[in-house]
C-alpha cells in the first residue's frame, strides 16, 4: 500500500521550532511532492532551550532559524508564540490552536504523541487533539472562521522512539538529505549537542530514520499512529 497525499492539506502542529525536522518534515516534504499543501505551527518561541554558553536574543534567532528551514521545505510557517515551559491544554492556549488550524484548513494534522518526553510536546499534542474538535465548533470564536469539516489526526513518533508503537510508515528516503539540511539550519540547538541534559540532534534524528527505515523495509523512515475517534478518522 503507498498513500498519495496529492489535493490534502498537511499541517504538522509542534511544540518548538526544531520539532518538525525531527519527526515528520520527511512525510511533508513527501507530500509536497504529491502535490498536497504543507505547513507547520509551532506553538512555542523556543526562547529557552538555551546552550551552555547562552545566546543573546534566543527567541529572535531561533524565529530566524524556523524560517529558513520552512523555506527550504516549502512549507507555510504558523506560529504560536508561547513562551517554552509554560504550554498547557488550557482555554487560552486551545484558542491559539484553534485559530492556526482555521488559518490552515488543513485536512490531515501531524501532532506529538501522548507519551513523548518533553512537557511541551505532550501539552502540544493534546491542544492539537483539542483544535482538530473544536476548530469547526461555531461556538469557539477567534480570527478566522469555523472549518467546514475536522481533520484526521496522526500521532508522530517520539523522540528516540520511546514508548511508541508504530501503526505504519512513510517512507522518506529520498527526503533524508533534506531533513538533515533543515536540521542543520538550528545551528542555536545543534551548539546543545554536548550539553549533558541533551543530545546530538543530527545523530539522534539519522538513528531513528535508519531504525524505522529498517523496520519498514527501506532507508528511511517516519512513523505514525492514527488517532482513531469519531470525526478525526477518514479512509485514504
Amino acid at each position: 500500500m503507498r498513500l498519495d497525499f496529492s489535493g490534502e492539506r498537511l499541517l504538522a502542529v509542534v511544540a518548538h521550532p526544531d520539532d518538525a525536522e525531527l519527526l515528520c518534515a520527511g512525510t511533508l516534504a513527501r507530500a509536497k511532492r504529491d502535490g498536497a499543501a504543507i505547513g507547520i505551527a509551532v506553538l512555542c518561541r523556543g526562547d529557552k532551550g538555551q546552550p551552555r554558553t547562552p545566546v543573546e536574543n534566543l527567541a529572535a534567532v531561533r524565529l530566524s532559524e524556523m524560517t529558513d528551514a520552512a523555506h527550504l521545505l516549502g512549507a507555510e510557517l504558523l506560529r504560536g508564540d508561547i513562551p517554552d515551559g509554560e504550554l498547557y491544554d488550557g482555554p487560552e492556549h486551545r484558542l491559539v490552536a484553534i485559530d492556526l488550524l482555521r488559518q490552515f484548513s488543513p485536512t490531515l494534522v501531524l501532532a506529538h504523541a501522548p507519551d513523548d518526553y518533553h512537557p511541551d510536546h505532550r501539552a502540544a499534542g493534546q491542544l492539537a487533539e483539542a483544535a482538530t474538535w473544536f476548530a469547526c465548533s461555531v461556538g469557539h470564536a477567534t480570527a478566522h472562521p469555523p472549518l467546514a469539516v475536522h481533520p484526521a489526526l496522526w500521532w508522530m513518533d517520539t523522540i528516540d522512539m520511546l514508548s511508541f508503537e508504530p501503526e505504519f510508515f512513510v517512507d522518506v528516503s529520498e527526503f533524508a538529505e533534506l531533513k538533515t539540511r533543515m536540521l542543520a539550519c538550528h545551528r542555536s540547538q545543534l551548539q546543545r549537542g554536548t550539553d549533558g541534559d541533551f543530545a546530538p540532534l543530527s545523530e539522534l534524528m539519522q538513528r531513528q530514520l535508519a531504525a524505522r527505515g529498517a523496520q519498514a523495509g527501506v532507508a528511511a523512515a517516519e512513523a505514525f499512529r492514527a488517532h482513531r475517534v469519531w470525526k478525526r478518522t477518514v479512509a485514504w
